[in-house]
């Protein structure tokens, strides 16, 4: 588990390095237009999108490690490729490999998380995962903000062969791993063997299919809103800087970090839906401090303190998410299936977060008031999703900690009471 959580740490860190500035290479250095940089931004989406059917079924059949190190290979070889690419042809070939990559990475790493915890750490792992990746990319993006200079060439060349060498450095770290046994797809019985098998059983899984639809709405009204929605209201209709901006995202960034570990101990004794209800609330609240900061009255400095408070509210609910919502769809997932079942929520993620910058984008830079209102929505729509999903889900899925707790005190077998039958 700690040479996974590493390995997590030091692909953030590499992403960190040029995700920032990929716009800028491609528009402006590389001298493409941002055409050409849009289409780049949608390339990724469109590489996750189609690989990740496909990688879930490859995880069950093969494992994550294998499933892992091919991603890891395959991003590298895009990440380095990107940075030598002179026209828009290569440059669009080497972002789908870098985002196919990147994209079977997610699940993949999930699943060993799991493979490698109990119940019991289980969400911890995840808390942990999530405060690396933050930290990594936080830390990544920081020092290549130092190396970059949009005058020469050669310095976003050694960013992205810095990206590559993470992912390969990652792919050696992994390759020593030895994961515990975990059952494969054929170990199960009565389960189909197709690709179209297992996910007819996993749309049949009902709890699962509203934990999709609470995450497309997660994604969606977040994620999706960062870099798009969110960022051009606060510039239009809000007067942000382009220096606030930056300092709203990482107060969001130090949110996470801060906050991680003090809200794990708060969420690890309640009830999973109902924290995924108080994350809608606590965004219902930041979505109110948007619109505040950008249809208010007040002066700019105010403005700047509720946008930037906005970006911090939404690093608290993403605190609580973590180790909620990845637990919750391992402990959805029949025995040998959790590679399916975390393919199919990062394919959600990936369509939120190419359709919420779409939708959110046009709306938060000209309709600023409906913006806000169509949002807010969204966030109490999380919180209504999220009570109806805790009645399909059971006690050991909802309450985990509730359930372990009610074996121990029906009589379950005590070291003594197992010593006393060995001897």
């Amino acid at each position: 588990m700690r040479r996974i959580h590493v390995g997590n740490a030091l692909s953030a860190f590499g992403l960190g390095f040029t995700v920032p500035y990929l716009y800028v290479y491609v528009a402006q250095v590389r001298g493409l237009g941002a055409m050409t940089a849009g289409l780049v931004l949608a390339v990724f989406a469109v590489a996750a999108l189609i690989v990740l059917p496909f990688a879930g079924r490859a995880i069950v059949r093969r494992g994550p490690l294998p499933v892992l190190l091919v991603a890891l290979v395959t991003a590298a070889l895009g990440a380095l490729s990107l940075g030598l690419a002179s026209n828009a042809t290569t440059v669009l070939l080497s972002a789908a490999a870098l985002g196919a990559g990147q994209a079977v990475m997610q699940p993949a790493l999930a699943t060993m998380i799991v493979d490698c915890s109990t119940a019991d750490t289980r969400s911890r792992a995840f808390a942990t995962q999530f405060f690396l990746q933050n930290l990594g990319l936080g830390v990544g993006g920081l020092i290549g903000g130092h190396l970059v200079d949009t005058t020469h060439v050669s310095s976003f060349t050694l960013l992205f062969a810095i990206e590559a060498a993470m992912f390969l450095l990652l792919a050696v770290v992994m390759a020593t791993v030895r994961m515990p046994h975990s059952p494969r797809i054929q170990d199960a019985p009565g389960r189909s063997g197709s690709a179209r098998g297992s996910w007819k059983q996993l749309l049949g899984n009902r709890a699962m299919v509203q934990l999709c639809v609470v995450g497309f709405v997660l994604f969606f009204a977040c994620y999706g809103q960062f870099e798009s929605g969110l960022s051009a209201y606060g510039v239009e209709a809000a007067g942000i800087s382009t220096s606030a901006l930056g300092m709203a995202l990482a107060a969001n960034t130090a949110m996470i970090v801060v906050a991680q570990f003090a809200v794990l101990k708060f969420v690890e004794r309640r009830r999973r839906s109902r924290v995924i209800a108080a994350v809608g609330l606590i965004w219902a609240v930041a979505w109110v401090t948007a619109g505040y900061a950008g249809l208010g009255h007040g002066s700019q400095e105010m403005a700047t303190a509720a946008f930037v408070s906005t970006y911090a509210l939404f690093g608290l609910g993403e605190a609580m998410l973590s180790p909620t919502v990845a637990p919750l769809v391992a402990d959805l997932a029949p025995e040998g299936m959790a590679g399916q079942y975390n393919s199919a929520f990062a394919l959600v993620k990936q369509l939120a977060l190419a359709v919420g910058p779409a939708v959110g984008g046009p709306m938060g830079a000209s309709l600023h008031a409906p913006y806000i209102v169509t949002f807010l929505l969204f966030s109490l729509g999380i919180t209504v999703l999220a009570v109806r999903l805790g009645r399909q889900l059971t006690a050991a899925q909802d309450q985990p900690w509730r359930a372990r707790s009610r074996v121990v005190a029906q009589g379950g077998p005590t070291p003594a009471d197992q010593a006393r039958a060995s001897a």
